[in-house]
């Protein structure tokens, strides 16, 4: 086993050995044991699972909630000579029958898809025929409701599991508690639990934290002062853009990235900032999943995450070449209030939560009674200016929503037009006689696409166009068309998030949300908030053991690069500071605290601390000025 593992490593990849803690989980695997995997943001988690699939016979279904980074992976394989498809909801329903036959009839290694695909009809159809040797999932702490990042279709993979019972699953995931990873084990129905955790330790990352009203100030001078690229992550898209703007102003090299973009705007962005045209990169968190630049130097946090979880993610982007890397995290004297009242803002009541809900269906046009398993483009912030509702109450809502069960919110995908008819057959069998320059495109769409007139289905436009012998803009101007005669709805092809309504629109009296569920989920919220709120004032303790602690690793051992690191060193190698030398400093003088301080090596507050002190005793005086003295 170890030279066959060893030779597909450098065949596919070009190593020669493995990252901590890979062979093990890749023999924890091949051994047949269901096998949860932590391992820190950028550790080499997809290895684990490919490699394992290239050294059997079968196929590995790959479930991740993450359609960019389904689409980077299935390339990179690709580029490999390794066969592998994606399914998700960018595809018409044609592309994913052929994609799934693939996968049964085909030399398919691997077949990924999000965790909403796990039910759909043409999916357990065919996945009990594949030779499944291997389920891997991404992402894993999602199946978790007590995780921050909850998503209820995660649940699904109990239901996959018993149609592939002879499959091993390997969970993997960076951000995992103690607690989240018992959930997950107990989810995932392992036979025994088995948790392998990779060292959650980055000793070439610096965490620092400036306590600094002056922010910009402080970007500048990091910047100014560490070379190479960077992220400058923000929590607004008006902060992404003006800190940007600020940085230029000031002769850097800047651009921002948010959601707003359009999508081909943010890929040439990223695209000049991976390739280092642009060096500094400001961003919401939308900014991040995917990335694979290893010589990122530095990490700023511009505002606080809400979560330790969110913030090693984001600031484990920095360094994965393994050269020293700062994450520095800015908090200014009004970040405790905007905080509380952040929190307070993002988890509504229940009533705001059922009036968003019904706000949401009325702007997708969603009646009482209809919308069951009906899919919906929505631009989340649009809907907020319209309702005039912060995003980030609108965000909580919608978890809520879904963790209870009732629709489920996509992250941003390609997504392919869609039709439903809205009359009758023999109503269109009426227009195609009366509206001949209809007949060709309705014939097409009837004789490739079944059920489209009891639900929405995903359609080829440019199929269409071939198949009818119109051209791709015909066909497009020809739907509007029909869309504005009523005879179809239609929803153009866009990137977008989507709205999944996994029941029929319910009136606001029927909307239950689970009080323990309800209140459970505020606890952690809140507690988690603290952490990252400790983790912010600490002053005494290595952050990197506080981040590993945070994650259930016992005993960690101080990084020693951390600014709470240095500044021990610092106060150990000074010379000790005692009444008497503060006294020689000053002699004869009159001097201010500044001018003492500026006397010794070591840091302010110790000097500070034993002057008040001397005050305090009459040892010294000050005069109005501030000014020092003998008594």
């Amino acid at each position: 086993m170890e030279r066959n593992l060893n030779e597909i490593l450098k065949q596919y990849w070009g190593y020669d050995t493995f990252r901590p803690m890979q062979r093990e989980i890749i023999e924890s695997v091949m051994n047949g044991r269901d096998t949860l995997a932590l391992m820190p943001t950028g550790g080499g988690k997809s290895i684990t699972y490919q490699l394992t699939t290239l050294a059997r016979e079968g196929l590995c279904i790959v479930v991740t909630p993450l359609i960019a980074l389904m689409k980077d992976q299935v390339d990179r394989l690709r580029q490999r000579n390794i066969a592998a498809v994606a399914i998700h909801s960018g595809l018409s329903s044609r592309q994913i029958d052929i994609a799934l036959d693939n996968c049964v009839y085909g030399d398919v290694k691997f077949l990924y898809l999000a965790p909403e695909r796990l039910s759909s009809e043409p999916f357990r159809l065919r996945v009990q025929r594949m030779n499944v040797s291997l389920l891997a999932v991404d992402e894993a702490h999602c199946i978790s409701q007590w995780g921050y990042d909850f998503r209820p279709s995660y649940l699904r993979i109990a239901e996959l599991r018993r149609l592939i019972p002879n499959a091993p699953v390997l969970a993997l995931t960076a951000s995992a508690t103690p607690q989240v990873a018992d959930d997950i084990m107990r989810h995932m129905q392992f036979a025994v639990p088995n948790i392998l955790r990779s060292s959650f330790a980055r000793p070439n990352l610096s965490y620092a934290v400036r306590h600094i009203d002056d922010k910009n100030d402080q970007l500048l001078r990091i910047i100014n002062n560490v070379a190479g690229s960077g992220i400058v992550y923000v929590r607004l898209r008006e902060a992404a853009e003006k800190v940007a703007l600020y940085l230029q102003e000031h002769g850097i090299s800047a651009n921002f990235y948010h959601g707003g973009l359009p999508h081909a705007e943010r890929n040439i962005r990223q695209d000049e900032w991976s390739s280092g045209k642009t060096r500094i990169m400001v961003a919401t968190n939308a900014f991040g999943m995917g990335i694979d630049k290893a010589d990122v130097r530095f990490v700023i946090h511009y505002s606080m995450c809400d979560s330790l979880e969110s913030y090693y993610q984001e600031a484990g982007r920095a360094g994965r070449d393994g050269q020293r890397s700062y994450a520095v995290l800015l908090i200014s004297s009004g970040d405790s209030g905007r905080i509380k009242r952040r929190f307070e803002q993002e988890f509504p009541q229940i009533e705001t939560i059922k009036s968003i809900y019904e706000r949401l269906c009325s702007y997708l046009q969603v009646a009482i009674g209809d919308g069951a398993h009906a899919s919906f483009v929505f631009n989340i912030h649009d809907f907020c200016v319209r309702e005039h509702l912060y995003a980030g109450t609108v965000v909580s809502a919608l978890k809520l929503l879904q963790q209870n069960g009732y629709l489920t919110l996509t992250e941003e995908c390609d997504n392919p037009a869609r039709i439903m008819f809205c009359v009758n057959r023999d109503d269109l069998y009426k227009i195609r006689i009366e509206r001949r320059s209809f007949d060709a495109i309705l014939r097409t769409i009837l004789r490739l696409y079944d059920g489209i007139f009891t639900e929405f289905r995903a359609i080829d436009e440019m199929q269409i166009a071939a198949a009818s012998g119109h051209t791709e803009d015909e066909v497009h101007e020809l739907l509007r068309s029909l869309w504005r005669m009523h005879v179809i709805r239609y929803i153009p092809a866009s990137t977008s998030p989507m709205i999944f309504f996994d029941e029929e629109r319910l009136s606001a009296d029927n909307i239950y949300i689970a009080p323990d569920t309800y209140t459970r989920r505020k606890e952690l919220m809140l507690e988690r908030f603290n952490n990252m709120l400790l983790y912010a004032d600490n002053e005494s303790e290595c952050r990197s053991t506080m981040l590993e602690r945070y994650f259930g690793v016992e005993n960690p051992t101080p990084c020693g690069v951390c600014d709470v690191c240095l500044r021990k060193k610092r106060e150990k190698t000074t010379e000790e500071i005692t009444p008497e030398r503060i006294l020689a400093v000053i002699g004869d003088s009159s001097l201010t605290i500044k001018e003492v301080v500026a006397q010794f090596r070591c840091e302010p507050n110790r000097v500070i601390a034993v002057v008040s002190r001397m005050l305090d005793e009459g040892i010294i005086i000050s005069d109005a000025g501030g000014r020092m003295s003998h008594r």
